[in-house]
């Protein structure tokens, strides 16, 4: 091809070539501030889709977490209760046993029964305060404000994990008299020991069946510790996933960065030299 001012054929290639580079290194820059090797869909479609699709799979997974994180302590918050709860009634049972003594007598009696009714009103003060987020599985409650519930999965939202009222408060009713007061069977008098002894036995049964509501809020809490360690688990494998399909690899973008910026450096060189070509041009007009 002949000499020509009009069109610069060199210049035009390197121009072509130094634009490559220039857009390879906007690419790389963009990999290395964002830490991503797929940040669009205009980078790889089919993987900025399913990305996509996992991050979704971990904002619900993110919500079961949630969910399972009240209940964990909603029931955490009963189990501290139900447990002192028991020590009470463990003390109950000692007062009730000393109480039925017939060998005491009746001042002492009466001052057993006093102490018996402070800790009945400890107890149904605990009972009352044990509650979490507007639920208490302590108390009488036929409402569903009276259980709690929790999501397993983000798929089926159907599937809940429940944990159900366990009531001491009826059981308390009638092991001490009414529930929710201060009442007691009177302990002064010629009867107070075979009183009780009866009141011994009622709280003997009240015992029992806390012993077995602290063993089932036991089991439910382990259940929702086992599932949140469950989706923790998925959420980090999802999560993996995601960083396998799209994060990039920053010591190779960092490597390929250097050499980007001495290949532009090169091409403006030699875009240079291919501007001036025409001037040669100049020389045969001498």
């Amino acid at each position: 091809m002949g000499m020509s001012v009009n069109t610069n054929v060199g210049a035009l290639a390197a121009l072509q070539s130094l634009n490559m580079t220039t857009r390879g290194l906007a690419t790389t820059q963009t990999r290395i501030t964002t830490g991503l090797n797929v940040s669009s869909t205009k980078d790889d479609s089919a993987k900025f889709v399913i990305a996509q699709s996992l991050r979704g799979d971990l904002g619900g997974l993110a919500a079961v977490t949630s969910s399972l994180g009240r209940a964990k302590s909603t029931v955490d918050v009963a189990v501290t209760g139900t447990e002192q709860v028991s020590d009470l009634v463990n003390q109950m049972r000692s007062k009730a046993t000393e109480a039925a003594d017939t060998g005491i007598d009746e001042k002492s009696r009466t001052a057993i029964g006093a102490d018996l009714v402070a800790l009945k009103k400890q107890l149904n003060s605990i009972v009352s305060s044990s509650t979490f987020n507007g639920t208490n599985l302590l108390k009488t409650d036929a409402t569903p404000t009276g259980k709690v519930s929790a999501l397993r999965s983000s798929t089926d939202l159907t599937d809940t994990l429940e944990v159900a009222n366990v009531d001491l408060q009826a059981g308390a009713a009638t092991a001490f008299g009414i529930a929710g007061t201060d009442t007691l069977l009177d302990l002064s008098g010629v009867g107070g020991a075979a009183v009780a002894a009866t009141l011994k036995g009622a709280i003997d049964l009240y015992a029992a069946s806390v012993s077995d509501k602290l063993s089932t809020l036991g089991s439910a809490s382990r259940q929702i510790d086992g599932q949140m360690s469950f989706v923790g688990k998925l959420s980090d494998a999802i999560e993996g996933g995601i960083g396998n399909l799209v994060d990039a690899d920053l010591a190779k973008e960092s490597a390929k960065l250097q050499a980007l910026q001495v290949k532009q450096q090169l091409g403006v060189q030699a875009l240079s030299i291919a501007n001036q070509a025409p001037q040669s041009i100049m020389s045969l007009f001498r």
